[in-house]
């Protein structure tokens, strides 16, 4: 699987990165990651995870310890053997350090990866990083976004703006149709 660069358009304002679509090859990464039942941190390479013959669940979340993004990691944890019967290992990305991703797995006990992208280049491959809206005020940031990679290494669904408590229902639904 062969890396892609994120496409920026230029505009007066900040750049706007694309986000994948259906249909897309899912670019290759390598990022370091912690990893569950481990002390050591590690490296997760995406292509390696769908060697395993299984689909990726790919989600992009603002802050590890943050009210929403403790609530979508313990969904997925709490979901985690379902999703695994369904041929499918759970990433959560973050620009959080491992120092700060291996204490909110350990206060969570959080039981899939936590990978840590804190130059954002992933999350800008992925076009989960942009313009968002809170309160009425434009900022950028990360944009909590999941996308489902099948076996061969394409985007098979995009969730944008996912809701945190309800994330992971809304992966096992979309699982369901698909069969």
């Amino acid at each position: 699987m062969g890396r892609m660069t994120a496409t920026v358009h230029d505009s007066a304002q900040a750049p706007v990165y694309a986000r994948l679509q259906e249909g897309s090859e899912a670019p290759d990464f390598t990022l370091p990651a912690i990893v569950p039942g481990t002390a050591e941190n590690g490296l997760i390479n995406l292509s390696d995870v769908l060697e395993d013959g299984r689909r990726v669940v790919l989600y992009f979340y603002p802050a590890a310890m943050t009210p929403g993004c403790t609530t979508e990691a313990c969904d997925f944890r709490d979901n985690l053997a379902r999703l695994e019967s369904q041929n499918v290992s759970v990433l959560g990305v973050s620009k959080d350090s491992l120092e700060k991703l291996r204490k909110f797995a350990e206060r969570d006990h959080l039981t899939f990866p936590l990978l840590s992208d804190p130059d954002l280049t992933v999350h800008k491959l992925y076009g989960a990083y942009g313009e968002k809206k809170l309160y009425g005020k434009v900022s950028m940031g990360v944009v909590r976004t999941t996308f489902l990679i099948d076996e061969e290494g394409v985007v098979a669904a995009v969730m944008p703006k996912v809701k945190p408590d309800t994330n992971a229902a809304d992966v096992l639904r979309l699982l369901k149709g698909e069969e």
